[in-house]
């Protein structure tokens, strides 16, 4: 794993970029997040697709609302980027159009688009 910072209208942003699978469970999200914190110190993390788990992308495991909802309740906002048109899930694409319209978890294809998006809320 490795962590990068960037730094956008005052707010410090964690890019993290991987080779293997960071998050594959709850266990493993809390992890994560907490080495990023203590790591650098950011509550705003950017991670690329490919370090979570398929498991995550088929809302039938529930996976994703049980990590997801550990990000919100350490109050930690994260952006997902990859390629999210290889699934044909609707319930998955409707998840991801829901989630961009908040506060806390995003989806995107590219860092900048992250960026942009975390810097501002």
């Amino acid at each position: 794993m490795k962590i990068n910072t960037v730094k956008k209208n005052n707010i410090e942003i964690a890019v993290i970029s991987s080779s293997e699978i960071l998050i594959k469970d709850v266990q493993s999200a809390l992890d994560f997040m907490a080495t990023v914190q203590y790591e650098t110190g950011c509550d705003r993390i950017i991670l690329n697709k490919s370090a979570i788990c398929e498991d995550f992308f088929h809302l039938s495991t529930k996976l994703a609302g049980e990590i997801l909802q550990k990000f919100i309740n350490y109050h930690v906002k994260i952006a997902v980027v990859g390629d999210f048109s290889v699934y044909s899930s609707k319930s998955l694409k409707d998840f991801i159009y829901e989630s961009n319209k908040g506060k806390d978890i995003f989806f995107f294809p590219d860092e900048k688009k992250a960026i942009e998006k975390l810097s501002l809320v």
